[in-house]
């Protein structure tokens, strides 16, 4: 199933994708793409109503961000071993664990918006993972149970702010529209290897980032499981898992960093496409 949400930001409504492309509203199967909907028992009610009887959604409305109610949006540093070289940074031992905060997360074609004072903005395609059954000090045999699906997460860093301004890379990682999620939430069950999927990121047409989810150092079972004996994961979380190379900071001699105008894309196989306009700050 491709999940989505629509509408107006903070009133977005749950919504599924019907065989020919039209978003059906699933409102009055589940109040949210959110929490319990995204269990096991969740997803099964969702599977099971009659998706050609429920409401067409007008063509061209807002999406949102295909999941809604983020308790925990964690990112992981460095999973792809191209990328740590092109940051001039040795591969992790381990999976490096980072925060995004919740509140940058946005829809997957709302604009990209410059923070106050900002000067290196940049980019990062990554699989998202989302999380729907409660998780615990998983068993590595079972990490995948705790997994409802898959979406396109861009992993929008400012690195002045990340890098320079010392301190953990948070700040850089958790400013407004720093998060864009989708366009949908793809269970997992349609997506048979997410050790394999092609992911292309470009700006204004021009490549940056073309990789495959198979070059992570650390797979999605593995952090799953690995952020497990950490945290407790709830039904919604998300986490993200890494960039392969290509990324802004990353091209030599000089940086590309984005600027207001750019227009970055996203796609990865079976998650759909984003697109993102960079803005200048605003209030």
């Amino acid at each position: 199933m491709k999940l989505v949400r629509f509408g107006q930001p903070g009133r977005e409504k749950p919504g599924i994708v019907d065989s020919e492309g039209n978003i059906r509203d699933l409102s009055s199967v589940v109040p949210d793409i959110a929490g319990e909907s995204l269990s096991p028992k969740g997803l099964a009610k969702i599977a099971k109503a009659k998706i050609d009887k429920l409401p067409k959604v007008r063509a061209g409305a807002r999406i949102g961000p295909c999941v809604g109610g983020v308790g925990n949006f964690i990112a992981i540093g460095l999973n792809y071993s191209d990328h740590a070289a092109e940051a001039g940074m040795q591969v992790p031992k381990e999976p490096i664990i980072f925060n995004k905060a919740p509140s940058c997360i946005c829809g997957p074609n709302d604009d990209t918006m410059y923070p106050k004072d900002a000067k290196k903005l940049d980019y990062e395609i990554e699989l998202g993972v989302v999380i729907g059954t409660r998780a615990r000090y998983l068993s590595k045999s079972k990490a995948m149970d705790a997994v409802a699906g898959y979406c396109i997460s861009n992993d929008v860093s400012e690195r002045e702010f990340q890098i320079e301004r010392f301190g953990q890379w948070t700040k850089g990682k958790g400013c407004d529209t720093f998060g864009p999620l989708g366009p949908w939430l793809v269970t997992k069950d349609e997506i048979k290897n997410p050790q394999n999927l092609d992911m292309l990121l470009t700006v204004n047409g021009e490549t940056r980032q073309k990789g495959n989810t198979k070059t992570m150092v650390f797979g999605v079972a593995h952090l799953v499981w690995y952020c497990s004996q950490f945290m407790v994961l709830e039904p919604g979380d998300v986490i993200a898992t890494g960039t392969p190379p290509g990324v802004g900071l990353g091209f030599k001699p000089e940086p590309k960093f984005l600027k207001a105008g750019d227009v970055v894309r996203l796609t990865i196989d079976g998650l759909g496409e984003q697109r993102q306009k960079v803005v200048k700050f605003k209030m």
